[in-house]
């Protein structure tokens, strides 16, 4: 059985609504909007039909067959989000909360983003849908990702860079929610991953499960049976539950999250939330959170803008509690090789994000004889140049 959200949006102990009291009435507004446009088949069409035309759905599930061989041991699908428009998975969920904030005659439209890929992807469905787009990104995450920044405001979206604490994702989001806080009328808050008050988890999640439902499928009939392992990133966890929920039935399955391991195992030098992390509230819900003895939210580090930040979305706490799924990490050397490797074998430049579960496969794959793996390839690579540009200056000599 598939969990699905209690009416107060708990997956089991996770989740829920812990949010301002000035925001309770746009939150109930937007479940409402949101559970009678998934019943409606018009909305369900224009929708299909932007992913199909728009978006480039479906996308490949392809065999990397260099990588396999050269690995030895399990045989590697890649599903293929990193062709999508945008050049990411983020496309999917923005072009639904659009269209859900045009049935509900929103003009405005705000995010927040981390690598830039859902910041470039609200920008984008702004654009084609004319909305006003305002952004907000940390000033750490704006140097990272200069590429992205430049794009948003290509696409029309002002881009706000915010300078308080980590300069990261998690301070991107707690002012975009002072901006809806004091916009609420006319703004809607399209937040980019599976994690913030209910409905947004289960919204997100649903908005992306076609990619889990396209894998499925794909697998079936490239190969005639289930996958063995499915393989994806987690950072706020939108790509992971995107592919995992469709096979969340499937016991014989095994559901593999991928968080951000950085540079060691000392709080503040990583974004694993299950190497010492803790139930807590954060930004709208309750889950798994990196936080000191005195519950104050750690600071986190990943040289993958996308898997930075503190807590993990409440499905995926349920998930692993139930142990239905497992969450391990990648650290950022394994994440840039495995990145290297998949560039040199398959012609694939992956993004910093997708890289730590590709590195996961590359881990797991020559003690897997006989088994297949899919891979959420979640994004590519072109965002994360300059970052691999430092990391391998080897490069610049040749």
């Amino acid at each position: 059985m598939t969990p699905q959200p209690d009416a107060g949006g708990h997956f089991g102990p996770y989740g829920g609504r812990y949010v301002p009291e000035v925001l309770m009435a746009p939150i109930e507004e937007l479940e409402q909007a949101y559970l009678a446009a998934r019943q409606d088949p018009s909305f369900q069409a224009e929708l299909d039909d932007l992913l199909h035309n728009y978006a480039g759905r479906p996308t490949p599930l392809y065999f990397a067959k260099r990588l396999s061989e050269s690995l030895g041991g399990a045989r590697i699908w890649l599903k293929r989000e990193d062709l999508l428009h945008t050049g990411a998975h983020k496309i999917n969920n923005c072009l639904g909360q659009a269209l859900l904030a045009r049935r509900m005659g929103k003009r405005r439209i705000i995010a927040e983003t981390g690598a830039g890929q859902h910041g470039v992807a609200t920008a984008t469905v702004c654009a084609l849908l004319g909305f006003e787009c305002v952004v907000y990104m940390g000033e750490e995450d704006m140097r990272r990702q200069r590429l992205n920044v430049f794009r948003m405001r290509m696409l029309g979206a002002k881009v706000v860079g915010v300078s308080n604490g980590s300069r990261t994702l998690k301070d991107a989001i707690s002012e975009a929610m002072r901006d809806w806080v004091a916009n609420v009328g006319d703004t809607h808050y399209l937040l980019g991953s599976a994690l913030g008050a209910h409905p947004y988890p289960l919204m997100v999640r649903d908005f992306h499960k076609v990619i889990g439902e396209e894998a499925r499928q794909q697998i079936l009939e490239a190969e005639g049976r289930l996958p063995d392992e499915v393989i994806a990133c987690v950072g706020g966890g939108s790509n992971a539950i995107g592919i995992f929920y469709p096979f969340v039935a499937d016991e014989s399955v095994a559901l593999i999250g991928v968080e951000a391991g950085g540079r060691g195992n000392t709080l503040g030098e990583h974004a694993a939330r299950y190497r010492g992390g803790a139930p807590g509230v954060l930004q709208g819900a309750y889950s798994f959170v990196l936080q000191d003895e005195d519950g104050q939210i750690a600071l986190t580090h990943s040289v993958s803008a996308g898997l930075d930040y503190a807590m993990i979305g409440p499905e995926h706490a349920w998930l692993h509690d139930r142990n239905r799924a497992q969450y391990t990490a990648a650290s950022d050397a394994e994440a840039l090789a495995a990145a290297r490797l998949l560039s040199r074998t398959e012609g694939i430049l992956p993004a910093l994000e997708s890289s730590h579960a590709v590195a996961e496969a590359v881990r797991r794959a020559p003690e897997a004889k006989g088994k297949t793996l899919i891979v959420n390839l979640s994004g590519r690579g072109d965002k994360d140049i300059d970052i691999y540009r430092e990391n391998f200056p080897e490069l610049e000599q040749q």
